[in-house]
């Protein structure tokens, strides 16, 4: 089977010790390409790396996420469009808003949203969009400048069912991460009413790791994980997840 992570942090600190092993497990499984949100400034040079090393599974993309703007955030948007002039990316992302952590920057936030998401139709490419706390919000910012340019993915989907349809209207694809595993989580009723022609799959590497390996650091290995549990709540063979969920995937990435 031929499966896709289209949301991995896999330069992240956490896989230090054994990187290259860890996408040696996701090769072995299956998971054949991965894509990689960048978060700051910091996260570029090891993001760009792991695509140096392997070019054919790992796929950039670049971005400010909302959790690490800072007060200027103009420098920080500015290397953006800088990186954008010098190399190929897959991907705007991860950009969005975040009323989890931290709303000191809010206005800052919602800046950085707004120009990457205007970059994103400058430069015809989708947006892996973070939208903890604020899918609300988050959607509005789309609708707000969707001309019919704006494509992507809602990142770590964790709306309700009618958020899930808008998004879906606005041309959009909803991320779909190891949560649907957890009992409680209620994504999976969710996931049961939708077409798996608007799903895709991720890990969200190291954070959210799927059921048996809740509160463990989460690799993109566990995507056929996420699969299976697709699979059982739509009724479906795992095969066909896989093939349309990855078919998905190419398709938000251009690469079809």
């Amino acid at each position: 089977m031929f499966w896709i992570d289209t949301h991995a942090h896999l330069y992240s600190a956490e896989f230090d010790a054994d990187r290259h092993e860890m996408i040696g497990r996701a090769l072995s499984h299956g998971v054949n390409r991965l894509f990689l949100p960048n978060i700051d400034e910091d996260s570029i040079t090891g993001m760009l790396e792991l695509e140096k090393a392997y070019p054919e599974h790992c796929f950039p993309m670049i971005g400010i996420h909302p959790c690490y703007v800072k007060e200027e955030v103009g420098p920080q948007l500015e290397l953006v469009k800088a990186w954008l002039q010098q190399h190929s990316f897959k991907a705007i992302g991860e950009i969005g808003l975040d009323f989890y952590w931290d709303k000191t920057y809010l206005t800052q936030q919602y800046q950085a949203f707004q120009e990457q998401l205007l970059l994103a139709r400058e430069h015809k490419l989708p947006v892996a969009i973070h939208s903890r706390e604020s899918t609300r919000e988050c959607i509005d910012e789309v609708k707000a400048l969707q001309n019919g340019d704006l494509t992507g993915v809602f990142h770590c989907f964790s709306g309700t069912l009618e958020e899930a349809r808008e998004i879906i209207d606005l041309g959009f694809y909803l991320g779909i991460g190891g949560v649907v595993t957890f009992k409680k989580s209620g994504l999976d009723k969710i996931v049961e009413q939708l077409d798996l022609q608007q799903i895709v799959l991720e890990t969200d590497a190291p954070y959210l790791a799927p059921v048996p390996y809740r509160g463990k650091r989460n690799e993109s290995s566990y995507i056929p994980l996420i699969g299976e549990k697709v699979a059982d709540v739509k009724n479906l063979k795992i095969e066909d997840v896989a093939a349309i969920t990855s078919s998905n995937a190419l398709k938000l990435f251009k690469m079809l």
